[in-house]
């Protein structure tokens, strides 16, 4: 009476226990992959974890199984632009195809105040219907062994993330399932080959100390400890004071290896064994000690050795009869006793890799019932000696090749034009800051020069590269080095990299002018429409110098508030991080909100008036860059003893007015666009010069004291 009320306990418990990890589907959290899941398979009424592993979500309809669900961050943690990663539900169907992937988080600056999400869907959409396995790569041309599908206009890293997540994750987790091979034939190395050619005479304990044959020795109180918790518990356990006593101590070796086989068997037996066995046939010497056999007493002539079997790139290999030679002796020196040894063959159908890892699996089984058992797996892992195989190397092509790199290489490798065309343009900027003094002295060339640079700037860095510079992304190193620095994240765009490289080493040397100046897209845009303006006669507009020492201030003051903000919540400093228009009107080429494009059209307008107002009052990139130019290392913008006094021409003409009324320029707000160069050497035009001309035109020199140069004060 007491077993028959303890068996109906039991399954009210079981089944309790199925009800409570089931659940309907609408009450499965969280809701966003909930609405994925409803929306890829409608029909689905209840939701269950699986049981080996609660990440995988089963999906059933009634009692009929119809897929799996699951979210990437559970298997995946790759970092996007953000350097965070992302979050993607993906529905699988019970083939491995994924019927729905949908990204339910992210923090990417450019999609969470830029390109619709709906975008970003319709991206995740092509996805439907691919087997799990499949090679997938964004852009590029449908092969017989590649999928491409259709990338994303500026949020490329951000979809090249998201497709390495999707296609990672569904492999991985259609592979432990069973839909899809953990490792296809395909991705295997290539088959490692034995080295017959060479013999040493080895011991026992030679062999053994090398890894040529491998150890288990499995205690009666481990195995007892395996089946704790299963109705096998207390079956034939071992009492207390045997618990470390031996149920088998076993071994096994490889036995091509002449070193290993011969030293093993001797050298009549091993040439016979070597004598049976055909291309492609492995043999595999079996020893062991101690009360278990691992032959098994129910072993019968035509039947599976059940007890023991090899599992190789997931796959499992187990013996027949036919499979099994009886190991009449051994001779290597040292060698103990076995009370049953075997040799095993593996045939050719299961393309053993001798050179690669592979597993010897010691079946324990224990009677729980006239017809029911239990039975655990105790491994016994095996590697051949790498002296005693050669693998050819892979011979992959160049596409197989990057597929197998880190994803910033491969974006790396993609952009290639880009980063050569980037390169280029550095060196001439170089160019013209190293032989700047001889430039300035042509001021037609010179000028030529710097608007087919901005042209540059603007059109390739900017609209064709989307390299524009932003805070969010000092505010994202920032906060790296807080929270855990990562090369790569800052890796995965490449452009951006080389440019921040690049601004790193000018703010150092020359300070944030240059960058302000000649590699900012949209200072360019600005400067070039500011000379159309002024080619159309539109007039210009100066600030007054006491309003303009107040105003630049502004710009410090955002970059403070962003800074302090992003320590709280960088989400909510890159929404605010919108005061730059630089994601409208570069990187999105004003294809966005009308708010957005009404703003930035608006700064350019105030521009066209007066040169660069959103740089020198606005831009928190501007000031972040500032901070450090008190400690550069060169300072190659030249001045006169009269700047200022008595002469003023440089400060009326500069376009950011970054000269003060005393003559001396402000480092942290110039441009340096070189203007006040051109003006230092042209003896036309800078007054002292054109004094000290004048006099040698009258065939003496100029005055000796500044004090005594006639210039007339521009006003």
């Amino acid at each position: 009476m007491n077993t028959r009320f303890l068996t109906v306990l039991a399954i009210l418990l079981v089944f309790v226990s199925a009800v409570a990890r089931a659940m309907p589907v609408d009450q499965y959290e969280p809701v966003a992959a909930r609405q994925v899941i409803q929306k890829a398979l409608p029909s689905v009424t209840r939701i269950e974890p699986r049981e080996d592993n609660r990440a995988i979500q089963e999906l059933y309809a009634g009692d009929k199984l119809l897929g799996y669900a699951y979210q990437s961050l559970d298997f995946l943690q790759t970092p996007a632009y953000s350097g965070k990663p992302l979050n993607i539900v993906v529905v699988l169907d019970t083939e491995g195809r994924i019927v729905q992937s949908h990204v339910i988080e992210h923090h990417e600056p450019i999609l969470l105040v830029g390109i619709p999400e709906s975008k970003l869907h319709d991206f995740t959409d092509q996805y439907t219907g691919l087997k799990a396995d499949q090679r997938v790569t964004v852009g590029g041309t449908s092969t017989e062994h590649k999928v491409a599908v259709d990338g994303l206009s500026g949020a490329t890293v951000t979809v090249m993330v998201v497709n390495e997540i999707t296609m990672k994750s569904a492999h991985r987790v259609a592979a432990e399932l069973g839909l899809v091979p953990a490792v296809g034939k395909n991705n295997r190395p290539p088959m490692a080959q034995v080295q017959t050619d060479a013999f040493q005479e080895k011991s026992w304990k030679d062999l053994t100390g090398e890894g040529s044959v491998r150890r288990l020795k499995l205690t009666r109180g481990q195995v007892d400890d395996a089946f704790r918790g299963t109705p096998a518990e207390g079956v034939d356990a071992a009492p207390a004071d045997q618990r470390s006593d031996p149920l088998i101590d076993l071994y096994t070796a490889y036995l091509n290896v002449p070193t290993i086989g011969r030293n093993l068997l001797g050298e009549s037996q091993y040439q016979w064994l070597m004598s049976e066995l055909k291309d492609g046939e492995h043999a595999i010497a079996v020893m062991a000690n101690g009360e278990y056999s691992f032959k098994g007493s129910g072993y019968v002539r035509g039947g599976i050795f059940d007890r023991i079997q090899i599992r190789q790139f997931g796959d499992t290999f187990n013996f027949r009869d036919l499979d099994y030679y009886r190991l009449s002796d051994v001779y290597a020196a040292g060698m103990p006793e076995f009370n049953e040894l075997a040799i095993f063959i593996v045939r050719q159908q299961y393309n053993f890799d001798p050179g690669t890892e592979w597993t010897l699996e010691l079946t324990v089984k224990r009677q729980t019932g006239p017809l029911d058992s239990e039975f655990q797996v105790f491994p016994l892992t095996y590697q051949l000696p790498d002296q005693y195989y050669t693998r050819p190397e892979p011979v992959l092509s160049a596409e197989d090749q990057l597929a197998d790199q880190p994803m910033w290489v491969q974006v790396w490798y993609q952009r290639q034009f880009q980063i050569v065309v980037l390169a280029a343009g550095i060196g001439v900027l170089l160019f013209i800051l190293f032989f700047q003094d001889w430039l300035v002295k042509k001021p037609k060339m010179m000028r030529w020069i710097r608007h087919a640079f901005l042209v540059y700037t603007l059109v390739f860095i900017g609209w064709y590269a989307l390299g524009q510079l932003s805070i969010v992304n000092v505010l994202t190193f920032v906060g790296s080095l807080i929270h855990g620095f990562s090369w790569d994240t800052f890796l995965i765009d490449p452009m951006l990299f080389v440019l921040w490289s690049v601004v790193a080493a000018i703010v150092i040397l020359w300070g944030r002018a240059v960058y302000c100046g000649w590699l900012c897209p949209f200072g360019a845009l600005q400067e070039l429409l500011n000379e159309i303006a002024r080619k159309l006669k539109v007039p210009q507009y100066t600030v007054p110098f006491a309003w303009h020492e107040r105003l630049w201030a502004m710009k410090y003051i955002v970059l403070l508030v962003l800074f302090g903000v992003s320590l709280d919540s960088m989400a909510t400093a890159e929404r605010l991080a919108e005061i730059e228009p630089f994601k409208t009107s570069i990187t999105l080429h004003f294809v966005r909100d009308w708010p957005f494009v009404v703003y930035a059209v608006a700064l350019l307008v105030v521009n066209l008036f007066t040169r660069k107002v959103y740089c020198r009052y606005l831009c928190p990139l501007g000031a972040g860059l500032a901070l450090p130019s008190r400690l550069r290392v060169f300072d190659w913008l030249k001045r006169r003893k009269e700047c200022g006094n008595p002469c003023r021409l440089c400060d009326h003409e500069c376009e950011v007015q970054a000269i003060h009324p005393d003559g001396h320029i402000n480092h942290m707000e110039c441009h340096y666009c070189l203007d006040c160069q051109m003006t230092y050497f042209d003896d036309h035009k800078c007054p002292p010069l054109i004094v000290k001309r004048r006099g040698k035109r009258r065939g003496h020199n100029a005055p000796g004291h500044p004090e005594e140069i006639p210039v007339v004060q521009v006003s």
